[in-house]
């Protein structure tokens, strides 16, 4: 593993994985095969990252507007998580790794509702990375479900302030820090809709590179230009 002593490596990276269609496309093969080869990409960074002991990673797999792509292609994705549960289940628990889902489970069939919690219990007592896969998520969903329950708790008498802090434990990634690090494959230039809230101060970087090529020496290149920067959280440097 490369050596990354004596920096700062991220406590938390999120990964927008972005590209598999057009990489299938120059390869001339279906938009499902890109997915599959994508998901080679998911078990090399998953490894890396926890190979390098970083606590928390959250992987954008499905977002509440993926539902609005060809029928033939969301089922096929769908068929590729529940495949990618049953495959990759020996290795978090090889691996020690949490495995967690962040947006709305009730959006999928009672089948696949079942496997994710399966895996998500059976991981449950692991500690060394803690796998956030955002399925069915909405930045804006998210934040208005926060305020709703705020709301609703309020009414009940059990919040009676709402600050910084009340607010992030009506989030999803209630109980974990923020990213301090997203990557972004593709070349696109956009949040599209993923951890709104949390990535307030978040780095970012962005890549050419298509998320089936994005593999451990791409992304220990990500890495090493997170250590190289200086994170002031809308401070200012004094001389």
């Amino acid at each position: 593993m490369d050596n990354f002593e004596g920096v700062t490596l991220p406590t938390h990276v999120a990964i927008i994985m972005d590209g598999n269609g057009r990489w299938a496309k120059q390869r001339h093969l279906t938009r499902v095969e890109g997915h599959i080869a994508g998901m080679d990409a998911v078990r090399d960074i998953v490894t890396t990252t926890s190979e390098l002991h970083i606590p928390y990673l959250t992987l954008y797999a499905f977002s509440k507007e993926n539902w609005a792509r060809p029928k033939e292609e969301v089922k096929g994705l769908l068929e590729l998580l529940g495949i990618y549960l049953e495959q990759e289940l020996p290795l978090m628990m090889e691996k020690d790794i949490r495995f967690n889902v962040i947006g709305e489970k009730k959006d999928f069939s009672k089948r696949l509702q079942s496997e994710l919690n399966g895996v998500i219990q059976k991981t449950g007592k692991n500690k060394s990375l803690l796998l956030n896969i955002a399925l069915s998520y909405s930045g804006r969903k998210e934040i208005l479900n926060a305020v709703r329950a705020i709301l609703d708790d309020a009414k009940k008498g059990l919040v009676n302030r709402v600050d910084e802090r009340t607010f992030k434990k009506y989030l999803y990634t209630n109980s974990i820090p923020d990213p301090d690090f997203l990557i972004r494959t593709s070349g696109e230039m956009r949040l599209s809709n993923f951890l709104l809230w949390q990535m307030a101060y978040t780095e970012i970087y962005i890549t050419d590179m298509l998320w089936p090529d994005f593999r451990k020496d791409a992304y220990i290149e990500a890495l090493r230009e997170f250590t190289r920067r200086e994170r002031r959280f809308g401070g200012v440097k004094e001389n």
